[in-house]
């Protein structure tokens, strides 16, 4: 049985008169179908012409050209903005390996082995200027970037920010595609977010960029050592759009066409993507490829606040632990300012400040040179302070020297189930001297889990590990207390 279209319209003028007393509230469901007993079943001839008949009714295909429209959305438009600008990042790294003399003498191996590695990027300069994370080329001895035609050229790494997991490259190319950079100060949780890369790189065997689509899941997240890198990130973008190895270096999309992030790592128990990416935001990249370009490095803002280390048996309740101030660095722009030991900081330029993260955060977003507003919570009252950010001090201090300073021993299972640690490897800080104490941060019994990209799996690795970061800048180190993870930076002197 064909059932004709009534419109709403159409229905509405002739309801009254096609009920009668006797006339159910079924009958009138069923009116459009078959009629019903009670009810008049016939329409004046000007009612009928209000509705169509089955010759008029839209059949066949759709057409062609609404199809071919309907497939256009942002996304892809955005997809075609960004895109060209999107390269293939390729390293190679040489490791150490043992070598067997009776082999070496037949020509065998030579005592290294030369791996290759693959990541992201991203043109921000016509003139070659790319943009990646500081692990996809840490260690590289060779880099090189494929453009999206196959196109390759040797790169030069311009900079690395390892605490940002930053760095920049360059090429000698000209009249390049160019990425639009956006904003990610006013992201909204919910729009849409277009990671877009170059996953498991040269297994997909060519180098046109993948691209998956999500939402801005969150912003300000924080992470420590659960990172496809293992490393820690701070005040990050979330995006459910699927990143994989690979995916590391390229930028993360609005429906505008504009990066406003960079992908840097995934949260993932089994190694892939489970709908929890990270990027860094676009507007620290932006100060932090300023700072590289004109500097080779990124110069570290220093105010000179030490905070109290959350005491919490859980991420979750070391994140709502006050900001407490701990320690005024002698000489700093905290002590001029008039910061003093016990002030809770509840704010820090026009951001709010709730948890230690949350400091450690707006630290990621000040430059040298600026002046930070800041609120601290006094005797039961607000004060409002202003800080003059400086370089990290560097003047008459020896260079930390780990043998001199620092003395690590190598975690083992008895160390752990003793002082109930939670890494499995790592360098316990077994001695350290006050003043190197005051200045990074650490403790006796905190175990240094990771320096820069290098996860740490005895001290001697440590010792290595801070020589080899120390020598091209700050070095950016993560460890564990009380079961928890936490950063500091810091420079050799």
């Amino acid at each position: 049985m064909t059932i004709p279209y009534v419109s709403v319209m159409s229905i509405r003028p002739h309801i009254e008169s096609l009920m009668s007393p006797r006339t159910s509230l079924v009958c009138l469901l069923s009116l459009a179908l078959v009629g019903c007993e009670g009810a008049n079943p016939s329409l004046s001839e000007a009612q009928s012409r209000t509705l169509p008949s089955a010759s008029q009714l839209p059949s066949g295909p759709v057409p062609a050209q609404s199809v071919a429209a309907s497939r256009r959305t942002a996304i892809t438009t955005a997809v075609e903005r960004v895109a060209p600008a999107v390269v293939t990042v390729q390293t190679e790294t040489v490791e150490r390996v043992p070598v067997d003399f009776f082999e070496y003498f037949m020509g065998g191996r030579s005592g290294e082995r030369r791996n290759a590695g693959i990541g992201s990027g991203f043109v921000v300069r016509a003139d070659g200027v790319i943009v990646t994370n500081a692990h996809v080329v840490a260690g590289a001895a060779r880099v090189s970037v494929a453009m999206r035609d196959g196109t390759t050229y040797d790169a030069t790494v311009v900079g690395v920010d390892e605490s940002n997991d930053l760095a920049v490259v360059r090429i000698k190319a000209q009249a390049l595609p160019v990425a639009p950079l956006g904003r990610s100060s006013d992201l909204i949780v919910g729009e849409w977010s277009i990671a877009i890369g170059n996953p498991f790189g040269f297994v997909l065997g060519n180098n046109e960029p993948s691209v998956s689509v999500g939402v801005v899941s969150a912003v300000g997240r924080n992470l420590a050592g659960r990172s496809e890198s293992g490393g820690a990130y701070i005040d990050m973008i979330q995006t459910d759009a699927a990143i994989n190895p690979g995916n590391s270096g390229g930028p993360l999309v609005n429906a505008s066409g504009e990066v406003i992030g960079v992908n840097s790592s995934i949260y993932s128990p089994s190694g892939g993507s489970v709908g929890l990416g990270f990027a860094i935001p676009i507007d620290r990249t932006k100060r932090i490829v300023e700072d590289l370009l004109e500097h080779g490095s990124v110069r570290q803002p220093w105010v000179g606040i030490r905070l109290q280390t959350p005491q919490a048996d859980n991420a979750r309740d070391a994140a709502k632990a006050v900001a407490v101030v701990a320690r005024v660095v002698p000489g700093s722009p905290a002590e001029r300012a008039g910061v003093k030991v016990g002030d809770q900081v509840v704010g820090a330029g026009t951001r709010p400040v709730r948890n230690p993260f949350d400091w450690e955060a707006r630290l990621l977003d000040i430059r040298v040179g600026e002046t930070l507003p800041i609120t601290v919570r006094r005797g039961g009252r607000e004060v409002r302070l202003s800080l003059q950010v400086t370089d990290a001090p560097e003047v008459s201090a020896q260079k930390v020297t780990v043998l001199r300073e620092l003395q690590l021993i190598t975690l083992t299972d008895a160390i752990r189930q003793e002082r109930g640690i939670a890494s499995s490897a790592g360098a316990l800080v077994y001695r350290i001297s006050e003043r190197i104490r005051d200045e990074i941060g650490l403790q006796e019994g905190d175990v240094i889990a990771q320096v820069g990209q290098s996860r740490i799996s005895t001290a001697e690795a440590a010792s290595t590990a801070i020589d080899r970061y120390g020598a091209r800048g700050p070095v950016f180190l993560v460890f564990e207390r009380n079961r928890q993870y936490f950063q500091t930076s810091f420079y050799l002197r």
